[in-house]
């Protein structure tokens, strides 16, 4: 009898042991990512209509609201409103992207004068730099890591290895903070448009930042890469349809069209991009509503936090079986922070006070802390 009672006291103890342990066996390893965010520096400043007696809505309204964005998108203002010119809302928005998993910030960064020589006098005044700049000097910029897209697209194109060296001099300013974004221990700079640089320009860039005591740069290339050096690659967004007149698509199409781009190399390393959302119809108005040069394209509908938080967890999942495929950091973009007049946005807007796409992200981001 004693025998017995000694045998099914150690099963218990067996039985409990197993169960404390096995967890930690059994469940699967979540594996760290660090989570970026695009962001759009165009609601600040002076509204091109700001000064036309018949358009008294301009008169306050930043840079790249439209009188569209007022009249029929108004649910995209963010809680804060339109403008977000001011260091308080720039320290705001570095706190709630870190409080919902965001790690960094890629400011757009733009050449002046475009096809022409380097113009540091006006480049160091363009209100598109004015939100990194706030970034910069915020008290609470530890919290988030800042990179730079550069926005090398009609208006702000940068001709010949010379002046792509000088604006890589120009960024060692940056690449020198404790506070910008790397990637395989190398500063990240994105570049917009794979077609506007040559190969000659990358090793240029390479050249410049090693003369400044750099191991070099992580150069990530927009879109179409082919035959191009870049380190690695990614998107800013996939967008089928961009200017292929007015069509509701629905939000299902926009990812899958992500999705279709997700492929790499060991040589070079591919950063998936995750699309919140896209309709621009707030800049398609040519009557004056808008932006007037925007082309009409197909807009997606239908997106749900639901629908996101999949979108997300199967980058993640991309990552985790194609680990040769993507960069070490296993790093992810999403289009965007704030670009309110194309429809990606993660930031509270009067539609979504409580920012539930931005919860989306902190939930995704919570399973797979470093």
């Amino acid at each position: 009898m004693k025998t017995q009672s000694i045998r099914l006291l150690s099963a218990v103890l067996l039985a409990c042991l197993t169960g404390l342990v096995w967890p930690l066996y059994g469940q699967t390893v979540s594996k760290p990512i660090s989570i970026g965010a695009y962001y759009y520096d165009g609601w600040g400043g002076k509204n091109p209509k700001a000064n036309d007696p018949n358009e008294p809505w301009a008169k306050t309204a930043p840079r790249q609201v439209t009188k569209r964005m007022l009249n029929e998108f108004a649910d995209r203002e963010p809680v804060w409103g339109w403008r977000h010119d001011s260091q308080e809302i720039m320290e705001r928005q570095i706190d709630l992207a870190a409080d919902n998993g965001i790690e960094f910030f890629l400011f757009c960064w733009y050449w002046r004068d475009a096809n022409g020589p380097f113009n540091p006098e006006k480049i160091a005044t363009l209100p598109q730099h004015e939100s990194m700049q706030r970034y910069l000097k915020a008290k609470n910029k530890n919290r988030i890591k800042f990179g730079l897209l550069v926005a090398n697209h009609q208006g702000a194109e940068i001709n010949g290895t010379e002046n792509w060296q000088k604006a890589t001099e120009h960024w060692m300013q940056y690449f020198n903070d404790p506070q910008y974004v790397k990637v395989d221990s190398k500063p990240l700079v994105v570049v917009f448009n794979a077609k506007g640089i040559e190969n000659a320009d990358l090793s240029g860039m390479q050249e410049v930042a090693q003369k400044n005591s750099l191991a070099g740069l992580t150069i990530a290339g927009c879109g179409n890469t082919t035959g191009k050096n870049f380190t690695v690659t990614t998107h800013y967004n996939v967008v089928p349809g961009y200017s292929a007149g007015s069509q509701e698509h629905p939000y299902s199409e926009l990812v899958d069209a992500q999705r279709s781009k997700w492929q790499g190399s060991a040589q070079q390393p591919y950063i998936p991009t995750v699309i919140v959302g896209w309709d621009k119809r707030p800049w398609e108005d040519a009557s004056g509503n808008g932006k007037g040069g925007a082309k009409q394209g197909w807009y997606y509908t239908g997106r749900t936090p639901k629908q996101f938080r999949t979108f997300l967890n199967d980058a993640v999942s991309w990552m985790d079986t194609h680990p040769e495929q993507t960069s070490k950091e296993r790093m992810l973009l999403i289009y965007a922070w704030n670009e309110l007049g194309e429809g990606g946005y993660l930031v509270p807007t009067k539609a979504d006070p409580t920012g539930s796409y931005l919860k989306v992200v902190k939930k995704v981001a919570s399973r797979h802390k470093k």
